[in-house]
């Protein structure tokens, strides 16, 4: 394992990280691609060589390298384990920038009609208030492929209509300039008809959060009590958590061939997505690290697993700092979800699950009685999120569904991203 000395920076260590300073050079880089298409900068320079066709080429590549450092940042941030909470916040504000300034571009160019402009800022105002109202209720909406795609349509749109006019691409045959134009416009159309899905998408998701949907209690699962019923139940020696019988259902999912079935499942997902996988792993002590790779092929997508059972461990090799584990314990939310983002930078993986919880006989604790778990989930791109359930049955019978629902978290996770 690695020592404290190896360890990657949490995502809050650092700020001058080499994802966020592409990040910043992306945004500095915007105003250059505005005056390269928009300014007479040839006679600027002396260059009256350089024609209007050669300047929207050279306006064209400034925009394809400044796109291209989008992918730059996020792999810098995912291999080097350094998502940043400011990372997280001006990645997307940055493509949002150089998106809106070129568009604005080639509507004063007569390139492009304002009222395309519109419905893409449109977009991005309406999803951004989305999601402030949806982070204002402690939930993060995944984003989907609609998102990925229209972000990608957009970029090549633009890069279309910028090159579409010049004299290389237009008038080399007249034929030939009017595909060009059919193929801007084609793929224009693709992104618009993705932005508009994008957003129904988002606001389908966030429903019963913007007042479309009455708002669900939160359903119980089975064998489980939801996370206000945990803090608020007190320990009982009375009624230990072994006296509560499992269920036929329970017992089912539990069972070696449905353990084994999700596992294949999660692997499948994981492997079809192109995610690697890791867990960091308490109470389980690496039954599901055991449980995924037992299905032959996981190691093209497990990671590995840190097994954190003692409580230093979790501090010296997953990153959680003592101060957490002190201000609110081991089996908590908070530990869960810094366990999940120390077995992402550690494992180096894209999806990360982490559990910690008390499976018994012994260790309740006043709010946690035996068979409250924790579990957390990372991935590569910053989000975090944890959830609760407390388990019935013996002790192994604790731990078994506790592999369920970690299965289960990282399917869910993998189906999200």
């Amino acid at each position: 394992m690695a020592s404290s000395s190896q360890m990657k920076p949490t995502p809050t260590d650092k700020l001058w990280t080499p994802a966020n300073i592409v990040t910043l050079v992306r945004i500095c880089l915007v105003p250059l691609f505005v005056v390269a298409l928009l300014s007479p900068w040839p006679q600027w320079f002396g260059l009256p060589q350089v024609a209007d066709d050669s300047k929207s080429l050279i306006a064209a590549g400034i925009f394809i390298l400044i796109s291209c450092t989008d992918w730059l940042d996020g792999y810098l941030a995912r291999s080097r384990g350094e998502v940043t909470d400011f990372g997280k916040f001006m990645d997307p504000l940055a493509d949002k920038i150089l998106v809106a300034a070129a568009l604005l571009a080639l509507i004063e160019l007569g390139a492009l009609p304002s009222w395309v402009v519109l419905v893409i800022l449109a977009r991005e105002f309406i999803v951004s208030g989305v999601r402030m109202v949806a982070a204002s209720e402690g939930v993060v909406i995944a984003a989907s492929w609609y998102g990925k795609a229209k972000t990608v349509s957009q970029m090549v749109a633009i890069v279309l209509f910028t090159i579409k006019d010049s004299y290389m691409v237009g008038s080399v045959h007249a034929a030939f300039s009017d595909w060009m134009w059919m193929i801007s416009w084609l793929v224009m159309i693709v992104a618009l008809v993705l932005t508009i899905v994008s957003m129904l998408d988002y606001i389908d998701k966030a429903r019963h959060l913007i007042g479309l949907k009455p708002k669900e209690p939160k359903r119980k699962r089975r064998g489980s009590k939801d996370a206000r019923a945990v803090a608020s139940e007190p320990a009982s020696p009375a009624a230990p958590v072994e006296s509560r019988v499992l269920s036929d259902a329970d017992l089912a999912e539990i069972a070696p061939e449905a353990l084994e079935a999700l596992a294949s499942t999660v692997l499948s997902t994981a492997r079809a997505a192109g995610k690697t996988i890791g867990t960091a792993e308490s109470l389980t002590g690496g039954l599901i690290a055991a449980t995924l790779t037992q299905i032959p092929g996981s190691s093209d997508v497990m990671r590995g697993s840190v097994v954190s059972y003692a409580t230093e461990v979790k501090s010296l090799v997953l990153a959680v700092d003592p101060d957490t584990i002190a201000a609110h314990g081991v089996v908590s939310e908070q530990t869960a979800k810094a366990m999940a983002q120390g077995a992402c930078a550690e494992l180096r993986c894209d999806v990360a699950v982490a559990v910690t919880g008390i499976a018994g006989p012994g260790g309740a604790e006043p709010g946690k009685p035996v068979g409250t778990v924790w579990l957390g989930c990372a991935d590569g791109c910053g989000t975090v999120k944890a959830e609760t359930r407390c388990f019935a049955g013996t002790r192994e019978q604790v731990r078994l569904q506790t592999v369920h629902a970690a299965l289960q978290v990282m399917q869910h996770a993998l189906e999200s991203r």
